[in-house]
């Protein structure tokens, strides 16, 4: 399983989202010998996910069921755990046609929050793209990096632990895009000149 490439089935370390209903779900990892409780009842993991379908229809221990899913951006923005405010599916749509981002595209992103924009970027440029990602925030730097490698985006992606507006992306004249989320994007556009190309674009949200 990766978010930029689909499986048919849930194996050992997957995440699959389970879905209770539209207001109602959340991602879970799925590994051997572990239980999951939900309102309907316990979701084996040896027996109930691993080896099952993505989309499958299952069973719990009180007679209820539930839907496990494949991950997709869209539904990790709805789950994912908030670190910083998010963009949400809407706005993200709109940032990805306006830089005109598509298969192999080089984007920069400050900062990487949640990394909700993130995965969606992810997503649009594979198979052959890259994302370089800036946080200036340690420990959201890390957590962001862990979960690229979980979802087995990391190939992907490169996640800096810097301030933006006075250490750039650590690239130069390779980003088709730059998208700033930041309180100062004017403070950093010098820096998002230098990463990239001739005729690449910018936006900013703040």
């Amino acid at each position: 399983m990766s978010f930029v490439e689909y499986g048919e089935y849930i194996q050992e370390g997957d995440i699959a989202i389970v879905f209770l209903g539209r207001e109602s779900m959340f991602p879970v990892k799925a590994q051997h010998g572990t239980q999951t409780q939900t309102k309907y009842g316990v979701i084996r993991h040896s027996s109930d996910l691993i080896g099952k379908r993505f989309g499958s229809k299952v069973n719990c221990s009180k007679g209820g069921w539930v839907y496990v899913l494949h991950p997709t951006p869209e539904l990790w923005t709805q789950n994912l755990p908030h670190r910083t405010q998010i963009l949400y599916s809407t706005d993200i749509s709109m940032i990805t046609m306006m830089l005109e981002l598509k298969p192999g595209s080089v984007v920069c992103e400050s900062g990487t929050g949640s990394g909700s924009l993130s995965h969606a970027i992810i997503r649009t440029i594979a198979p052959t793209g890259h994302l370089y990602t800036v946080e200036f925030h340690e420990q959201r730097a890390e957590k962001a990096a862990e979960e690229f490698r979980e979802h087995k985006v990391a190939h992907l992606a490169t996640v800096k632990n810097q301030d933006v507006c006075k250490e750039g992306f650590g690239v130069v004249g390779v980003a088709d895009a730059v998208f700033l989320d930041i309180p100062s994007p004017w403070e950093a556009i010098g820096h998002a000149k230098a990463a990239l190309k001739e005729e690449g674009k910018v936006a900013t949200c703040s």
